[in-house]
């Protein structure tokens, strides 16, 4: 789509193509491309462009800057990034959830490592109790996608026994108002634990068991996308889940 507002501003000045790109050196045919087929320059040649026509850079590439500002802004979301799952301080963990005055949210295979925490369990309950809104997705052991998981880590049937693990080691907490515990089939690309706006997202490595695939620690900031894009993944997945009855 043709810049439109980039001819405008170059007629109102009464200058030519050739003008601006011998002011700002670059080729005219670059130019001409700015305005014709509507390319976005590089950030130092559209400041240089709305400088020498006198007019804010805003006006003639308001989308440019759109995106430069959501690239930001995302990039303030990312608090913290550990090589492993593992050199996550335990306090950090801790902190996490101790924090949560809303919600709660873990989507896993089985996150044993999070259930087997006496400790982390307990605190989910006293949350759960004081109001904040727990929710644990777990994949179904049964499923399909939780048997291939265990055979790309490499602890086969592990992987299912893992998850029914867990599901024991979570029922103190079953029968809490607030608390609720899911199970889905999910291809997971990622785990989320999350705390109203602070994520810690653990990637999942083909091939690597996921306690030593790499950790986003991330806190939403407004107009940042990063947290946003985590969060409704895992809504998706809640909505596909089934409940675990008490």
């Amino acid at each position: 789509m043709a810049n439109e507002r980039l001819r405008a501003a170059l007629l109102q000045k009464g200058v030519s193509v050739a003008d601006l790109a011998e002011a700002i050196e670059v080729d005219p045919k670059t130019v001409e491309r700015w305005i014709t087929k509507g390319r976005e320059p590089y950030r130092k040649h559209r400041f240089a462009t709305a400088s020498y026509l006198g007019v804010d850079e805003t006006y003639l590439w308001p989308q440019a800057l759109s995106r430069e500002q959501v690239v930001a802004a995302s990039e303030s979301e990312v608090l913290s990034i550990y090589p492993h799952r593992w050199a996550v301080p335990r306090d950090t963990w801790g902190r996490l959830f101790t924090t949560a005055s809303e919600d709660i949210g873990v989507l896993v295979y089985s996150g044993l490592f999070l259930a087997d925490d006496a400790a982390m369990v307990r605190l989910l309950g006293e949350k759960a109790r004081a109001g904040v809104r727990v929710r644990i997705l777990l994949g179904d052991p049964d499923c399909a996608e939780v048997a291939q998981r265990g055979q790309d880590e490499g602890v086969g049937d592990g992987m299912a026994a893992q998850i029914r693990t867990a599901l024991v080691l979570y029922r103190p907490l079953f029968g809490l108002d607030d608390f609720e515990l899911r199970l889905h089939q999910t291809i997971l690309y990622n785990s989320i634990y999350q705390a109203d706006d602070d994520y810690l997202v653990n990637m999942h490595v083909y091939g690597t068991r996921v306690g030593n695939a790499p950790v986003l620690h991330l806190r939403r900031v407004a107009g940042g996308e990063m947290v946003t894009t985590y969060a409704d993944s895992f809504e998706k997945v809640w909505a596909s889940a089934v409940p675990v009855e008490a």
